[in-house]
């Protein structure tokens, strides 16, 4: 009875001592009663468990403002420790069971976070709050403790969220798209360009089904889209040069005769006579074969430029030590004789070289020292890394080659286009350099130390993956050829 009398003595001393504290002594108090409370309160937000317990989180906010309330106010100081104490178990509460969350809907989480990367709560706004409140709801059924029934419907709130997503990768890739085709419909393009039209709404329907089946590998969806906008246009403006044949408005003649007048002034660039009295198809070739010439011509001048850029520093570099020099002038010249000349060897071999392969086999061209062989002929099956015997030929041909430079080091690189994963393509590639270098080594008795192989995937395009021919110049095999220099 006195222990209890003195206990309550002590209490209202302390409350009586609070009130006329200065507010240093009142800030003392304040971090005596809410230490606890204000590391249980930090750990539970660091689980985040405002959103994974709300309720005991929110439990432990209500007797944490309770607290500091009657610390204001000037309460009880046991009114006070046990309203903070009460905080302190609920917020311990919140963060063992926005652990527990953590661990049980681990997937839900997953499908949540991917859901909010996609943008899903701006572009599927609707689906993403269904998703939230299944997840809300499995948020409450797991502190109330039904495990199984929170599994259930959490499978329910991250099939929501898969949908969420895939709706906003689709509204990100395909809004424009499917935006264009309704303009089309509502112009009845489809009267008089059916075709074009057709052509667009199914490469939207196969971006869309890329998207279903993948999501997460978005490279060739996009570029079906890519693909659909410009068929759409296409179509929108065919319709209209059809639309003002059917309306008389110009003949079929003048149209072409139109038509032609572009291709004239193109041929006049070029200056090429433009030949066209059985229709393009001759002046197109012509065309297709003076870029191809001024292409080729353009990489070997920058070519031989940079060669003679280096060679010509090199050498100035070179002459100046030895002018500053007296003694062994002669041998470090002739040395230098030696290399040039050995440089001088290795465009004459890469001329031969040049002339081995057709322009549908290889192309052929140097950088620095090397000669690189780009066997544009050699193709695999979709997915596969054996080798076609039909490839044999010209494999035969990049043997030739290799002969012309004997004791040269030997790379075989594999390279990819973009569409596909990432490792996989990385992973196909260098099979496929494999299957060459296997081949070399077998067929064409090459040593194989002389040989590398190395898979590039997808990271080194020549050309742009946007269309079929560039994604055709990207999957390809070079094989680079490094001479001796050494004097033989």
């Amino acid at each position: 009875m006195v222990a209890k009398t003195t206990n309550s003595v002590l209490c209202a001393l302390g409350a009586l001592l609070f009130l006329v504290a200065p507010v240093g002594a009142q800030n003392e108090l304040r971090e005596t009663f809410f230490r606890e409370a204000d590391a249980a309160r930090a750990a539970a937000d660091e689980a985040d468990a405002p959103l994974l317990a709300p309720r005991s989180y929110e439990r432990g906010m209500k007797e944490y403002r309770d607290a500091e309330l009657a610390l204001e106010r000037g309460r009880n100081i046991d009114v006070v420790r046990d309203k903070a104490g009460e905080a302190t178990s609920h917020f311990e509460a919140a963060t063992d069971a926005a652990g527990l969350a953590t661990t049980t809907l681990a997937q839900v989480m997953k499908s949540r976070q991917d859901a909010a990367n996609a943008l899903a709560p701006e572009l599927s706004a609707e689906i993403w709050q269904e998703a939230q409140r299944k997840f809300g709801e499995t948020i409450r059924i797991l502190e109330r403790g039904d495990l199984k029934l929170a599994q259930r419907r959490g499978i329910e709130a991250t099939a929501l969220y898969r949908d969420a997503e895939l709706f906003a990768i689709k509204a990100q890739y395909l809004t424009e798209t499917r935006e264009l085709l309704a303009d089309a419909e509502r112009m009845r393009i489809g009267r008089y360009a059916p075709i074009t039209l057709g052509r667009a709404k199914q490469l939207l329907a196969d971006a869309e089904r890329e998207l279903n089946e993948n999501r997460y590998d978005t490279d060739l969806p996009r570029s079906l889209a890519k693909r659909a906008n410009y068929e759409a246009k296409h179509a929108i403006y065919l319709a209209e040069i059809v639309g003002r044949e059917r309306d008389r408005d110009v003949t079929v003649e003048e149209i072409v005769l139109e038509w032609e007048q572009t291709l004239t002034a193109i041929a006049g660039a070029a200056d090429i006579v433009p030949d066209m009295q059985d229709g393009p198809e001759r002046l197109a070739a012509e065309l297709i074969a003076y870029v191809d010439t001024l292409r080729a011509n353009i990489q070997r001048l920058e070519q031989e430029q940079s060669e003679n850029e280096v060679r010509l520093a090199d050498m100035e570099e070179e002459l100046r030590v030895l002018d500053e020099r007296l003694g062994g002038a002669t041998a470090e010249r002739a040395a230098l004789i030696q290399r040039l000349e050995a440089q001088a060897r290795v465009k004459e071999q890469f001329e031969r070289v040049e002339k081995i392969f057709t322009a549908e086999e290889a192309r052929v061209f140097r950088q620095g020292d090397s000669v690189i062989l780009r066997l544009v002929g050699l193709s695999f099956d979709s997915g596969e890394s054996e080798l076609d015997p039909a490839n044999f030929g010209l494999l035969g041909k990049v043997e030739k080659a290799i002969d012309v430079f004997p004791r040269s080091e030997l790379t075989i690189e594999g390279h990819t286009d973009s569409f596909g994963g990432d490792d996989f393509n990385q992973k196909l590639s260098q099979e496929r350099a494999e299957s060459v270098q296997q081949y070399m080594i077998n067929a064409m008795r090459i040593p194989s130390y002389r040989l590398i192989a190395t898979g590039y995937g997808e990271t080194r395009p020549v050309a742009s993956n946007e269309t079929a021919s560039g994604r055709d110049k990207n999957r390809r095999i070079d094989i680079v050829i490094k001479p001796n220099l050494e004097p033989s």
